[in-house]
């Protein structure tokens, strides 16, 4: 009996202490001799159950300098602000509010503090987002054992409700991170106790929150997307993966970073934000082909989510035919291809669309000296989200402006483009999801020859996630390009000329974490082609135009792959794959058979051979291995390397330095292998100042064979016996690319500056011609240096300034020499091809953007950009040409823009 009254007394003397240590407020004590604010609170955190929510700016240079002998906090909170007004409340919680001239109300509804608030508009909505800012979360039970727990959770965008996928969530001090997925998921593993999360948007602002990690739990975020923010962290596109990231050569852009660039009349242009970036030029002024490290524009793969753009310009090149406000971003690889992508030689850019907000229906749009653009999105019903977007041009304007300036005589010019994403949420593990595109270009420049083109793409994927490590993505679809050529001279001539391309593709990609150090991806991409090589009718009644066609062409690419990350230490990780393709060339063709040995010429046909409707005419096929690496020096630096080898079963017939309308494609045959290349990479890349600066330095060197060249005098329009008009030819690439960014800061901006040579020899196994003595000579687009700056002012959060400029080597021509008679006609003899250089390019950009309040709740959101394209007004040569004129053969320099273009554009979201 002794024995149980004194345990039933020791557990009343708990209880009641207990109970007393609930009602009575906990004191503070502690000598403070002049540390800051901040650290005074973090001090008081971990000794006690208070809970500080503040603003930065409200407690910034103040510090404390006092002594506390079990104090109430209350009077140690007032001997500090006595001097200031800071105002303070405490709840029944013990969770203490600062504020600066007024004392807040602390009856709050208990959902105040929920991830999923935020609607409110105006100045109180930004007060109580820096509070859930700096308000401690506690997660997780207290446990024993490790040191360390996992941290797991949702991204949501604040203003639409629906997931972010690659934003980037990482721990401020040991820089720990992860990239959410498609769900907006994330896991992280930190050591426990007082962390702060970050969490990087990709193109907006940074957040954080402030937690209390006890063992394994759960916190959900939902950050803005630019409206309001950290007020002193500016825009930082994925600066930490810089360092951290396997792969090398990969470059990330946002259309809210490109909104910042200089373009032609105003118009937001995505891929000429890509030739901001060190290794990708352009041989062209206001051409949307671009070449990568020394490849032809053709060896770029350009993906609209699942879909191949076979034609990614707009009116000759002056308007990238993607919409921006229909873009999410886009993200380049030079060199570290995953061994998902395939099919080209040089790069793969990915342009990821938007996807529809959840919450309501909104949209944007714009209105350009050329162009306009509107986009709507949102829910249907709970499951559904849509986007849609349209753009079209009213160019007519301009080239009768032009008219006193050129004979454009009766030109017209008029293109559009839509496009849109619908997305249904299944249940938790199963999404699908329907994307289309689809444009069309039509103009003249004389009345009696008008040019057409279109893009049609559409795709459905199916998303499925077995489990929380492994998930799946099913994907049909087609993609279309067509070209039509109309000329109505006269109308015994009139004709009607056109090429078209299909492709049928399916395609299943698997993700899977295995353990806590390998992601595997695999699967497999078929592609069926359907080419019709050109087609040629007479056009209207009177017309005695002969038809003529070359024979359709079709073939089955099948690849499977294979990826590995493998973090084999901190400071290890590599990223290795294999990808290996399988290409049949199938009838109907009569191809023809020459002679063993001979060149493929006319005179060495010695028969031909019939092949019939599906029967197989020739195979390729081959490995493709992908191999890099990152070896992190400090948690601010580290060096990669890799290697990569592609293949590319199709090629582009071009006699012009550039994409352009009348581009014909050939798929690889009897006579033309498919293209092949092997890259190696060398990489330095550091972070500064907080990641604030990011540096990067990148040399490469590349080989490639089975490139096509011409003859001279070829022809590729209607030729059905192509092999006797192409060179093979074999390439190398080397160079040095230097990057510098700075992403904070009222002065921010990229410098980039490239060194880099594209050469190409005739093999010496070709019979047909020697270029140049089969020695190596420069391609259409070697250009030695390249520099590009951009430079960004923000007066304010609403207004900033933009100052671009360019400069490249000119590329190289082939000029006319000497002139001769032959024949009782005088002939021109050309030099040596490509051995003279058009005059070096320079330009600069200048432009204003102009931003509306950053209220949330309001009922559109507005801005305006407006500036002047070549502000120095430099006649830039885009071709050098020679035309006989008085029995003398004279030369002319062609220039697009030679005057500074002033422009203005109104942007609106609602």
């Amino acid at each position: 009996m002794r024995l149980f009254t004194k345990v039933l007394v020791f557990l009343l003397c708990i209880i009641s202490t207990f109970s007393f240590a609930q009602q009575a407020p906990e004191r503070i004590s502690g000598f403070y001799p002049g540390v800051t604010f901040e650290r005074f609170m973090e001090k008081v955190e971990e000794e006690t159950n208070y809970r500080f929510f503040f603003k930065k700016a409200d407690i910034a240079g103040l510090t404390v300098n006092l002594q506390a002998n079990n104090d109430k906090l209350e009077d140690v909170l007032g001997l500090i602000f006595s001097q200031s007004d800071l105002k303070f409340s405490i709840s029944k919680v013990g969770e203490v509010f600062i504020s600066k001239g007024v004392k807040l109300s602390v009856d709050f509804p208990d959902t105040f503090f929920s991830q999923t608030s935020g609607n409110q508009s105006g100045e109180s909505a930004g007060s109580e987002d820096e509070f859930v800012r700096n308000r401690r979360y506690v997660i997780g039970v207290p446990s024993g054992g490790s040191a360390t727990a996992k941290i797991r959770g949702q991204v949501l965008s604040l203003e639409k409700g629906q997931a972010i996928q690659g934003a980037v969530v990482y721990e401020k001090l040991s820089q720990t991170q992860t990239i959410t997925d498609q769900q907006g998921r994330y896991e992280l593993t930190i050591l426990k106790g007082n962390q702060t999360i970050l969490v990087q948007n990709i193109g907006g602002y940074t957040e954080q929150r402030l937690i209390d990690l006890q063992g394994d739990g759960e916190l959900n975020m939902s950050i803005g997307e630019g409206v309001f923010s950290l007020s002193e962290v500016i825009v930082r596109s994925g600066a930490l993966t810089n360092v951290s990231r396997p792969e090398m050569g990969v470059q990330s852009l946002t259309a809210q970073q490109m909104r910042k660039l200089p373009s032609v009349m105003g118009e937001v242009d995505i891929l000429k934000g890509i030739l901001t970036m060190p290794g990708v030029n352009t041989a062209g002024e206001a051409s949307v082909g671009f070449n990568v490290r020394g490849g032809a524009a053709d060896q770029n793969l350009i993906l609209y989510d699942q879909n191949t753009l076979f034609n990614p310009s707009h009116l000759f090149g002056f308007f990238s035919s993607v919409n921006s406000d229909m873009v999410e971003g886009v993200e380049l690889y030079k060199a570290g291809i995953p061994a998902s992508y395939g099919g080209r030689l040089s790069s793969v850019l990915q342009v990821t669309p938007k996807l529809g907000r959840t919450d309501k229906i909104g949209g944007s749009g714009g209105i350009g000296p050329l162009t306009s653009r509107l986009s709507l999105d949102g829910p249907i019903g709970q499951k559904t989200t849509f986007i849609v977007g349209a753009r079209m041009t009213y160019s007519d304007w301009l080239l009768d402006y032009l008219e006193d300036r050129a004979d454009l005589g009766a030109s017209r010019a008029f293109f559009a483009d839509f496009n849109g994403t619908i997305q249904h949420q299944v249940n938790e593990k199963n999404i699908l999801r329907f994307t289309g595109y689809y444009s069309e270009d039509e103009f003249q420049f004389d009345p009696d020859t008008v040019y057409s083109y279109s893009n049609q793409n559409f795709a459905l994927s199916w998303i499925h996630y077995f489990n929380d490590r492994v998930e799946a993505t099913f994907s049909v679809g087609q993609d279309a390009y067509d070209f039509q050529v109309q000329g109505e001279d006269n109308p015994l001539n009139s004709y009607r000329y056109n090429f078209d391309i299909r492709q049928r593709f399916l395609k299943a990609q698997f993700r899977q974490e295995k353990g806590e150090r390998h992601i595997f991806t695999y699967g497999v991409h078929s592609i069926w082609y359907d080419l019709n090589p050109g087609k040629i009718a007479p056009f209207g009644s009177e017309s005695i135009v002969i038809p003529d066609d070359v024979p359709t062409e079709r073939a089955l690419e099948t690849s499977l792959f294979f990826g590995d990350e493998f973090e084999v230490n901190e400071q290890l990780t590599i990223s290795g794959g294999l990808r290996y393709n399988l290409y049949g060339y199938f009838g109907p063709q009569t191809l023809p058979i020459y002679a063993s040995g001979e060149p493929n010429l006319p005179q060495n046909i010695i028969g031909e051979q019939n092949y019939s409707s599906g029967e197989l005419v020739n195979t390729y096929h081959g490995p493709e291995f992908r191999l890099s690496g990152r070896y992190a020096l400090t948690n601010w630096s580290s060096i990669k390397a890799g290697v990569n080898t592609m293949r590319q079963n199709i090629h582009l017939l071009s006699n012009s330095s550039v994409i352009t309308p009348t581009d014909t494609w050939k798929l690889s045959d009897a006579f033309i292998a498919p293209q092949r290349g092997i890259q190696y990479a060398l990489g330095y890349f550091q972070n500064l100042k907080n990641n604030a600066v990011e540096f990067s330095a990148e040399v490469y060197y590349r080989t490639m064979e089975n490139l096509l060249d011409y003859r001279s005098g070829a022809s590729i329009i209607l030729n059905d016996r192509i092999e006797q008009d192409v060179l093979v030819t074999k390439g190398k690439a080397y160079g040095l690319e230097l990057f510098l960014k700075k992403s904070t800061g009222k002065l921010n901006g990229s410098v980039a500056y490239t060194y880099s040579r594209s050469l190409l020899q005739t093999d010496p196994r070709e019979g047909k011609e020697q270029i140049n003595r089969s020695e190596w000579y420069p391609s259409n687009f070697d250009q030695p240096h390249n520099a590009n700056v951009v430079l960004n002012y923000e007066l304010s959060r609403r207004v900033n300034t933009t100052l671009a400029g360019k400069y490249s080597t000119g590329r190289p021509v082939t000029l006319p020499i000497a002139k001769f008679e032959y024949g009782g006609s005088e002939r021109v003899y050309f030099g040596d091809r490509n051995s003279v250089r058009i005059p070096d390019y320079f330009r600069m950009d200048f432009s204003v953007n102009l931003e509306g309040n950053h209220k949330v709740k309001k009922l559109a959101h507005a801005s305006w950009s407006f500036g002047v394209y070549n502000i120095l007004g430099r006649d830039n040569p885009f071709s050098v040409y020679y035309i006989p004129e008085g029995g003398k053969l004279q030369g002319y320099k062609l220039s697009i823009f030679a005057e500074p273009i002033p422009f203005i554009t109104y942007n609106f979201r609602f």
